[in-house]
């Protein structure tokens, strides 16, 4: 099993998630960061003051797979997330030893099906 972890932008959001949900991919895990990258640091002004961002806010998104589907997904989140602008993100790819479904005790690939 795989663990795919998207760094995006806020402004993609849904339309991964669209993507994904159109595809049979519907467990996922949204959550709000902030970081940085190659996207730089931005300069703003408030009230004749400047001040530097330099993290910048980003959404995390977390899909667990069976091994067979992880190029698929990778590729769904890849195609819906590009703006083809610094800053896109970064997909992660990690091995997942083992998946446990709290409300059955069905562990490993059986824990991952929709029921």
């Amino acid at each position: 099993m795989k663990m795919i972890i998207a760094i995006i932008r806020p402004g993609r959001l849904a339309a991964v998630k669209n993507s994904l949900n159109e595809n049979g991919f519907t467990g996922v895990t949204v959550s709000s960061v902030k970081g940085c990258g190659s996207q730089g640091d931005i300069v703003e002004r408030y009230r004749g003051s400047e001040y530097k961002i330099d993290l910048h806010d980003k959404v995390e998104i977390k899909v667990v797979v069976n091994d067979e589907y992880s190029e698929k997904v990778v590729n769904i989140i890849s195609d819906a997330a590009r703006t083809n602008e610094l800053g896109d993100g970064k997909i992660f790819i990690l091995n997942v030893e083992e998946v446990v479904r709290i409300r059955t005790n069905e562990v490993g690939p059986a824990a991952l099906e929709k029921k």
